[in-house]
């Protein structure tokens, strides 16, 4: 039994809706990109890291792979071939701009040359996808703003929303109301990293300040006032276990998985970083039918919540429907 639903999960269409591009570049790409191969300690993280901290330290190498236009090109195009072959349909990919951007590079450029690479890809797979702009929370907030500024140029032309990210516990979110109340006024769709370092209060800053969705959204766990307001406001959970269990975000004894569907929130299933972690869709889906106890109905039921809160338009969505 077990063995036949192993087997019907890696035939099982997919979404990613939370997937980083730095911590998701193949082995292959670096080395291509670099000019030397690149052992896996180098990139992956421990199975139980220290912290948040430690887990995002794996992404210097890949950092430097992606300073030019070529090597985002071949990151995002390699990418999306390497998501295709587990049957992935639809994928949102985030990455933070201003992190490739230089006195040779402007943002851009650094835009264009990711969307390049991926329509390149597209040719070759079947995979539909789309493009999330992160702001880091160690940025200046001004250099945030003109990059949502630049990003809003690509809307609907394969770029679909924004995002938060880096250090929460450092830069908690109250500190980014202001740049998320302009990036409401520029129109853009925006998801928010919050809830992954402890403090329930990041997650509804973010609902607040008009996140459609939470990154990880952990620290909702044991907080049923917090979960009924994301439950009113729709506001999809874009959990990523086997992450959450490496940044100890959550234990492997308690993560909320069962708790968050059992309140009824929009959860979905994700890999954030498929290298740095060392995992992919398929992998995610056997960990929580194996150690959570998720059926294989409500795996389906996470797609279905996926395709809800997707930045994906009308018509992608009711493709992606169907198949579930």
């Amino acid at each position: 039994m077990k063995e036949r639903l192993t087997d019907r999960i890696k035939a099982m269409p997919k979404i990613d809706l939370h997937c980083h591009l730095d911590g998701s570049m193949t082995l292959e790409s670096v080395e291509r990109i670099l000019g030397r191969r690149a052992g896996a300690e180098e990139l992956q993280v421990r199975e139980r890291c220290r912290d948040l901290a430690e887990y995002l330290d794996r992404f210097r190498l890949p950092l430097q792979c992606i300073q030019t236009e070529a090597g985002l090109r071949t990151a995002a195009r390699e990418f999306l071939l390497d998501v295709a072959g587990e049957n992935i349909r639809y994928i949102e990919v985030r990455f933070a701009p201003l992190s490739s951007v230089h006195e040779g590079l402007d943002c851009r450029k650094v835009v264009e040359a990711v969307l390049d690479g991926l329509r390149e890809a597209e040719d070759r797979c079947r995979v539909a996808w789309n493009v999330i702009a992160c702001a880091m929370r160690h940025h200046k907030k001004e250099d945030s703003l003109a990059m949502m500024k630049i990003c809003r140029e690509y809307l609907g032309n394969g770029l679909c929303a924004v995002d938060l990210a880096g250090d929460e516990a450092s830069f908690p979110m109250k500190d980014f109301r202001d740049l998320f109340s302009e990036a409401g006024k520029l129109g853009i769709p925006f998801t928010i990293h919050a809830g992954e370092c402890g403090r329930v209060e990041n997650v509804l800053e973010a609902v607040a300040c008009g996140a459609a969705r939470i990154g990880h959204g952990i620290a909702l766990k044991g907080h049923p006032r917090a979960q009924r307001i994301c439950v009113d406001g729709r506001i999809g959970l874009e959990l990523c276990p086997t992450s959450n269990l490496q940044t100890r975000a959550a234990d492997k004894d308690g993560y909320p998985i069962r708790e968050f569907l059992d309140a009824g929130l929009l959860v979905t299933l994700n890999t954030d970083n498929r290298t740095v972690s060392n995992t992919n869709m398929t992998g995610e889906m056997e960990l929580v039918t194996q150690e959570y106890g998720i059926t294989e109905e409500e795996l389906l039921q996470l797609c279905r919540n996926a395709v809800e809160v997707s930045f994906a338009g009308d018509q992608v969505k009711h493709r992606l429907l169907s198949l579930f």
